[in-house]
């Protein structure tokens, strides 16, 4: 896909008071001498101009007890003590063990610069006990600095059709957003998704809503979805997309089908929609049109008479005989099988479904890839994974199990300040203005604003894409595909 040039730049934290991972107090020993003011090179402390006042501290700026091994540590050379610093209390009530306080941390601090975080609190995954978080990389040399990284010659870009009819396409970077609907999440939200692939070179998706007219100066990066309910399937945005995708399931709900609460659908989602406001919107399971692989061809067969440049994905979720599903939809006509595991879903899909229906996508990711290769199909269809893809090393080991990119959802709530704290499917929504339709709350961010820190999380992504492949002597992320030989389990270290 073609890419848009934009500056990576900061974009802080909209609120007056971020969440920092660090408190620092100042007692009332304090004499206000300004020796700490002198020696802190990061501005946590500061004398405003024209005061005789140290400012309260500036605490998202502190690197914590780390610092000590630095001979600017404000906390030793305060010459009356009056200086301590420990971790902020109240990380203990932000997240779970997937989205532990430092992975939100370390995800908003790749979200406001576009590089990974520095002072070594690059976080890695999760506290899940399992999975991705108990996977990691066999590397055969040292990180490179970031000048020699950002020099070398590493290709990340990812064929969309490996079929031989149909439009050559690929995106600069193996990710691209997923489909979250006009209903489930505000306006500024879908824009920012959109803004951040046009600047990327990538892709997101409407999700099931249909298709908002703001949407449209985005069109060549936006997949237009067609699910089960229909809600908002129009011809003229089909003509518009590069991508078609046909959600059977989704992995944090297979066989419920979807449900948007009345209170969520507002005038403007039940216009675009085509529905009545202020009533409960339901998709069926499954595609009652849909009982055979002959039938799933008929669906496939009607987009591409309506837009014959399109690529067409097919979203599934992850039974036990998914391989089989697989193959069914290659046979169909697919372009691209996206795999969607339980993980991912924002706060409207029920718990107990995301933790005990669809199977894991660690497993699921290898035994698709080596059912197509044992079919001699591997190399005609594309595989893309989603459904609790956290960071870029998530995505790593992803494609190092078998699939070609990812499919990202919640790591971009999480780069507009989600908190994750499951609150998206109550009353007017989020608390944040991120999956809401409530008209004020959206108004809590700006679509501009958003777009950057899409964009920033992106770019951050790539130059750990990027470490990671030159940490594995790898040229390109089409080497790593199923490469599992590079990959132990951390309680079974040795083994393969």
């Amino acid at each position: 896909m073609k890419q848009v040039e934009k500056r990576i730049v900061r974009a802080p934290s909209r609120f007056r008071n971020a969440l920092p991972r660090y408190a620092v107090e100042r007692t009332v020993r304090c004499i206000r001498c300004g020796t700490c003011v002198e020696l802190c090179p990061l501005g946590v402390h500061e004398i405003r101009p024209g005061q005789n006042l140290v400012t309260s501290p500036n605490v998202e700026r502190c690197i914590g007890i780390s610092c000590r091994e630095n001979d600017f540590f404000c906390v030793a050379h305060c010459p009356m003590e009056a200086l301590s610093i420990s971790e902020n209390p109240l990380l203990q009530t932000l997240g779970d063990r997937r989205w532990t306080p430092e992975l939100i941390l370390s995800t908003w601090e790749l979200a406001e610069t576009g590089f990974p975080p520095a002072n070594g609190k690059a976080v890695e995954g999760g506290d899940s006990g399992g999975g991705f978080d108990k996977l990691r990389f066999r590397w055969k040399r040292e990180a490179p600095r970031l000048e020699s990284l950002l020099e070398a010659r590493i290709n990340l870009s990812v064929r969309l059709n490996r079929r031989d009819r149909g439009p050559e396409r690929s995106i600069g970077l193996p990710l691209y957003g997923g489909g979250m609907s006009f209903g489930s999440i505000s306006l500024p939200t879908m824009i920012g998704k959109a803004g951040a692939a046009r600047n990327m070179g990538t892709l997101t998706c409407t999700g099931e809503g249909g298709y908002p007219d703001e949407l449209v100066p985005y069109a060549p990066w936006v997949i237009t979805q067609v699910a089960t309910g229909l809600f908002g399937v129009r011809e003229e945005t089909i003509k518009l997309a590069p991508v078609v995708e046909f959600k059977y399931a989704q992995g944090a709900k297979p066989g419920l089908g979807g449900h948007l609460l009345g209170d969520k659908v507002t005038p403007a989602v039940a216009a675009l929609r085509e529905t009545v406001p202020g009533h409960s919107l339901f998709s069926p399971f499954p595609f009652h049109s849909v009982y055979s692989v002959e039938d799933h061809r008929k669906h496939l067969d009607w987009v591409l008479e309506i837009n014959p440049d399109a690529l067409v994905s097919v979203k599934v979720s992850t039974p036990t005989d998914v391989d089989m599903v697989a193959v069914g939809s290659y046979y169909a006509g697919a372009h691209i099988v996206h795999l969607d595991g339980g993980y991912g879903g924002t706060g409207a899909a029920p718990e107990i479904a995301k933790k005990n229906i669809a199977m894991p996508i660690e497993y699921a990711i290898p035994k698709v890839h080596r059912f197509l290769e044992q079919e001699g199909i591997r190399d005609e269809v594309t595989l893309m994974a989603g459904g609790g893809i956290r960071t870029a090393y998530d995505a790593a080991k992803a494609i190092a199990l078998g699939a070609d990119g990812v499919v990202i959802g919640t790591a971009e709530l999480v780069a507009l300040e989600c908190c994750r704290c499951g609150n998206c499917e109550s009353g007017r929504g989020c608390p944040r203005g991120i999956a809401t339709t409530d008209e004020e709350m959206s108004c809590l961010m700006d679509p501009e604003w958003a777009i950057q820190r899409i964009t920033n999380l992106y770019h951050g992504w790539k130059i750990q894409l990027m470490e990671i492949l030159w940490r594995l002597d790898l040229d390109s992320v089409e080497e790593l595909r199923g490469r599992r030989d590079l990959l132990f389990h951390e309680d079974y270290q040795g083994t393969r």
